[in-house]
């Protein structure tokens, strides 16, 4: 088993470098093979990988790839442990997370979105605990590919998600603000649409632990990014995001993907005098260089330097050029930041 550790602490101490880098370290952001397979993407190829069996059939080539050139995962994997509950995050595939979540009590464990059922597996013989339930944030293959294999290998296993979306072995379907227990854990499922129509996040009640809740937030919201809203305008996404920003500046943030670089990255291009968003490049940088994970962030921290979390902030909407018209509502001018944020950002991923 691997030994645990509280996350605390994770900006660095010292003053960010030029451009939010150490000194002598010069970060090229690239794109690199088997990253986001819907990275660029366009209506067709999205219709096929979301909706026929040429997207498992990728997904499976993706494992497949992924298992040869990352036999250990992309990172090295950072527990987090207190009295009566673990999480222990899985890397999978070039870039994803699952989590697997552990009632130390009772040994019963609960899985987020098992990406690679291999990976999964070995982590819970390895923590020698029983796995009860599957909660997908979306349909995407990416997220849901493990579901078949686990299942065949848990009996009691049941797998949690949004009916909207054509989630594998979907066996409880689950509504907005729902809750599920697992052994003493106890898990509070959103609806978060937009990046898919079903997609949702789950939230870990962290009181009985004395821990802040954790959110789950799957393709919603990623360390100084967020999920592309492929099922969903901007307004609708802007509404998910407010809902999970209503959980609390505390929360802990366990993302689907290790994006940071890239999202902070881009995120400098847009505010070029954020301290708060240069301290947490510089430290991301070094995690990276070291192949650690840069997760968990906290909601309140991700609001120092998301853009997509700052719509509401005039330095924001002053360095993209945009004004707020007389009369607009100021939600809808909101998402029409969020929109343009979300165009730069495609663009910067297209060099």
């Amino acid at each position: 088993r691997q030994s645990c550790h509280r996350p605390a602490g994770q900006r660095a101490s010292q003053e960010p470098g030029s451009g939010g880098l150490p000194e002598g370290v010069e970060y090229i952001p690239t794109r690199k093979k088997g990253k986001n397979p819907m990275k660029p993407v366009g209506v067709a190829w999205y219709s096929l990988y979301a909706r026929t069996r040429l997207g498992y059939l990728f997904y499976q080539r993706q494992v497949k790839k992924a298992r040869e050139r990352y036999p250990h995962g992309h990172s090295v994997p950072q527990p987090y442990c207190l009295p009566g509950v673990k999480i222990l995050p899985i890397p999978v595939l070039s870039n994803n997370y699952s989590y697997l979540i552990i009632d130390t009590g009772s040994s019963q464990a609960a899985v987020i979105d098992p990406s690679d059922p291999l990976a999964v597996q070995a982590a819970i013989e390895d923590e020698g605990v029983i796995l009860e339930a599957i909660f997908c944030t979306h349909k995407h293959w990416d997220h849901s590919g493990g579901n078949g294999v686990l299942c065949q290998k848990h009996n009691s296993c049941r797998v949690y998600g949004s009916a909207l979306d054509a989630i594998p072995q979907l066996t409880n379907p689950l509504t907005d603000r729902e809750k599920v227990s697992v052994g003493c854990l106890t898990f509070e499922a959103l609806a978060t649409p937009g990046h898919t129509v079903g997609h949702m996040v789950y939230v870990l009640d962290g009181g009985p632990f004395g821990s802040p809740p954790c959110l789950f937030s799957g393709d919603l919201l990623f360390l100084a990014g967020c999920g592309e809203p492929f099922e969903g305008s901007p307004e609708t996404m802007l509404t998910s995001l407010d809902v999970a920003m209503g959980l609390g500046e505390d929360t802990l943030l366990w993302p689907g993907h290790e994006y940071a670089l890239e999202c902070l990255t881009f995120a400098s291009l847009l505010e070029l005098d954020n301290s708060a968003l240069e301290q947490k490049l510089q430290w991301a940088v070094q995690q990276r260089q070291e192949k650690r994970s840069t997760c968990p962030s906290t909601l309140g921290e991700e609001q120092t330097y998301n853009p997509f979390l700052r719509t509401h902030r005039p330095e924001l909407q002053e360095a993209l050029g945009l004004w707020q018209g007389g009369g607009e509502d100021p939600d809808a001018f909101r998402a029409r930041v969020l929109k343009e944020v979300r165009r730069r950002k495609d663009l910067y991923q297209a060099t």
